[in-house]
């Protein structure tokens, strides 16, 4: 059997909490020996559960259990972590564990001290910057991110929602185990400063200050409800979604409502769905799901169960792919791993330590040779993908350096170059999407026709030039086009490819089109975002970037075994095998301790109080929707809040000192500070709790994330000229890593002649290909 992409790299775990821990994880599952240093009480997830699950002494919690698998845990001081040190090759960071806390195990400290590490961090708001001290949770990062309001989400007669689950722990540790990776093909002795609040960005908006730039206007001004979205049927709640002009036109013939069909102006798709959602919902609702979703897969309408903990684990395409395995220590179901790889592998779960289990255990005396550097810059990257998932994992590729070919046709231009709003009659409307620009600074664009013989041809080879091919087709397109792996592989042995399909390459699902929403659907990550007196909200965001940072993950482990053996490999980065990950909690409780999780509106399991409160500012709009998010997650936090509100008698009720009692009188809690916040602006609270070490955010407008003195400290938007839109601010990585200045994203069809001539084509025949409409540089319908 042949060892894992990592085996034989020590990672040394200095973190707490779920980002550093499903870091780790994921750097595991690759064969890394991950040592977690501990003290004596243990790390505090071994005592968490999200439902209030009782932990026996000497027990773990089952989230503990499925974030260690595979890991060693010790006891360890400042002393024997050096030791440790000495031998490994990375370390993990986060601030909390008490180890950690110490002078010596800075990251900074350690970054100058032990030159052969990769150093990883990961903190609220990086390690450097104005809020690098400040007090955050999950939840006011959102807030901060503008993911709360990014995406419109909720009813504009309620507050708006956040993404439920802790989804941006989860996707911060995603993005901090890419990085790590990355930064250890490019050699040894780095550190990686991530900032959680960078990924949230990246994660729950939308490239929002780029489309503010190009186009002086937010991406919208009010929130409202995204239609059909999640409906009630017969028998249960369907989700039902139209992601494209043309899917909207299908869902209006599946209706029986041909009338509402306006093709003269396809982006009045929102405004006429929500017009006519009464109707659309009184239809759902009188059949079942599997009428509904029988006739919306016929209509290629993008369509899922809403899946939460318990019905997961009955879903037929999740049962065929055996999504779910035994925890094997504990035996309680858990999710598998984000991506497949072959004939590279990942390392099948190891049973998860108990506490110090591995103390005083036999240590490596020498660090092994490592691999010589992969050069970025000399890495050749065709990147067959559209709309946000697929664009993301090569865009961070872009941004390493590789020399990235983003390949589309004149007929069918990225989807991403036609949500922008821009009407037709604007000149070369199709350049000025801020989403395609915002995810494809830095590529090339080569416009080719491959549905036809010669695009075929040139294709093919085009790909024995190409060290990786990511795309992220439904399985059907590039199997009918005989291009799958092995045809793959055939031409170039050594190439890595990815392939993101929204449900796998097999399973009942394996056909369904798939969106983030879609994804969301079918993850649970719905499930939990929203009102507990209403259906689920859609997320409408997760879904992608989540992808996509998972199947950079896939990448950067084949692209190790390709280093160390030579040898290529197949990476198969399903979409929802990477929300599965993210929404691991809910199945693991259910699994565990038969709890379902439910949604609760803006309030969480690790902080009590945390909601929004309203601010007595009207918003840019003109409108009265203002918020501030404030979570206590310990009892100093709640001291501090008390304190900063000047001690009402209220707060100093004995019953509130603990997390219990401050749950149990949420409501009283809510109610007082919703009172105080509405006299206030939301400048004027920040101001007043956040010195004072109580966790809060504003509520931002999305497009005013340049303005934060933090990302301006840390150079997080680059400003970049492009050549039909102008200068515009543009969101680089959540991560500080050298890399060069980037450039603007690619005209369509900007690099044909260069990339064509570099096959060897001479300019009549490339004159051919455009005559012929082979290739183009504008759209052709």
């Amino acid at each position: 059997m042949s060892p894992t992409p990592l085996d034989g790299l020590v990672v040394v775990d200095l973190s707490t909490g779920i980002p550093g821990a499903y870091c780790t994880k994921l750097l595991a599952d690759g064969g890394a020996d991950v040592v977690k240093v501990e003290a004596p009480e243990g790390d505090p997830l071994r005592r968490w559960s999200a439902s209030g699950a009782t932990i026996e002494p000497g027990g773990d919690g089952a989230l503990f259990s499925f974030l260690a698998c595979s890991k060693k845990s010790v006891i360890g001081d400042p002393r024997s972590v050096l030791e440790l040190l000495e031998t490994a090759d990375v370390m993990v960071w986060s601030p909390g564990p008490p180890v950690a806390g110490h002078p010596e195990l800075s990251p900074q400290e350690i970054h100058g001290s032990h030159p052969h590490l990769v150093v990883t961090s990961i903190t609220p708001f990086g390690l450097e910057g104005p809020w690098r001290d400040r007090a955050a949770t999950e939840f006011t990062l959102q807030a901060w991110s503008g993911g709360i309001v990014g995406l419109g989400r909720g009813a504009p007669d309620r507050a708006p929602v956040f993404v439920g689950g802790q989804v941006g722990d989860w996707v911060s540790g995603a993005y901090a185990a890419a990085a790590t990776m990355a930064s250890r093909l490019r050699g040894p002795g780095e550190l990686v400063d991530l900032s959680m609040l960078e990924a949230h960005i990246l994660s729950l908006t939308y490239h929002p200050v780029t489309f503010h730039d190009m186009l002086d206007r937010p991406w919208q001004t009010t929130r409202r409800l995204n239609m059909p979205g999640v409906a009630t049927a017969k028998d249960g709640l369907v989700a039902l979604g139209c992601a494209t002009a043309q899917q909207f036109f299908d869902f209006c013939a599946m209706v029986g409502h041909p009338e509402w069909i306006d093709e003269k102006n396809p982006f009045s798709i929102i405004q006429r769905a929500t017009e006519v959602a009464p109707v659309i919902q009184e239809w759902i609702a009188g059949r079942t799901v599997a009428e509904i979703r029988e006739l919306a897969t016929a209509f290629r309408i993008p369509n899922s169960v809403v899946t939460d903990g318990a019905n997961a684990l009955s879903l037929d395409h999740f049962e065929q792919r055996r999504s779910f395995r035994p925890n094997p220590r504990d035996g309680f179901l858990q999710p598998a791993p984000p991506y497949r790889l072959e004939p590279a592998r990942l390392r099948p779960p190891g049973p998860p330590p108990r506490l110090g289990e591995h103390t005083g255990g036999r240590r490596r005396t020498r660090r092994e040779a490592t691999p010589d550097p992969l050069s970025f810059s000399r890495l050749r990257v065709l990147d067959m993908t559209a709309f946000w998932a697929g664009p993301s994992c090569t865009h961070a590729l872009s941004l390493l350096g590789a020399e990235v070919i983003h390949l589309e046709s004149a007929s069918r231009p990225d989807g991403t170059r036609l949500i922008a709003g821009v009407p037709p009659t604007v000149d070369r409307w199709w350049e000025r999407s801020p989403i395609f620009s915002g995810l494809n600074t830095g590529k090339k664009s080569l416009t080719l026709d491959f549905g036809t013989e010669r695009g075929r041809e040139l294709l093919r080879r085009l790909i024995a030039t190409c060290d990786v091919i990511v795309e992220n087709y439904t399985p059907r397109v590039l199997d009918q086009l005989g291009l799958d792996y092995e045809a793959v592989r055939a031409i170039r042995p050594d190439a890595v490819m990815v392939r993101m399909p929204g449900f796998g390459l097999d399973g009942p699902w394996r056909d369904n089109a798939a969106f983030a929403f879609v994804i969301e659907d079918a993850s649970g990550l719905t499930w939990l975002t929203g009102h507990p007196d209403q259906n689920p909200v859609e997320p409408y965001s997760i879904g992608d970037p989540n992808a996509g940072v998972h199947a950079l993950g896939g990448l950067l482990l084949a692209l190790e075994h390709r280093r160390r053996t030579g040898e290529g490999a197949l990476v198969e980065a399903a979409m929802v095998d990477a929300a599965l990950n993210v929404a691991a909690e809910q199945v693991i409780e259910y699994s565990a301790y038969g709890a379902l999780l439910e949604r609760a509106g803006n309030r969480g399991p690790a902080a009590a109080p945390q909601n929004l409160y309203p601010t007595a500012d009207t918003d840019e709009f003109g409108g009265k929707d203002s918020w501030v998010a404030i979570a206590v997650a310990t009892d100093g936090q709640w001291e501090a809040l008390r304190d900063a509100l000047g001690r009402p008698d209220w707060a100093m009720d004995p019953d509130l000192s603990t997390a219990d009692g401050r749950r149990t009188h949420h409501d009283d809690i809510d109610e007082r500070l919703t009172a105080w916040c509405r006299e206030r602006g939301a400048d004027e609270i920040v101001d007043r709790l956040w010195p004072a070490g109580v966790p809060v955010g504003k509520v931002l407008q999305p497009h005013r994330q340049a303005e934060l003195e933090q990302l301006r400290f840390r150079g997080f938007f680059e400003e970049i000229d492009h050549p039909v839109n102008g200068p515009a601010r543009y969101s680089t990585w959540p991560v500080r890593l050298s890399s060069d200045p980037a450039r603007p994203a690619p005209l369509l069809g900007e690099h044909n002649h260069q990339l064509l001539t570099e096959l060897g084509l001479t300019e009549a025949e490339i004159a051919a290909l455009e005559a012929d409409g082979i290739i183009g540089r504008a759209p052709t319908r």
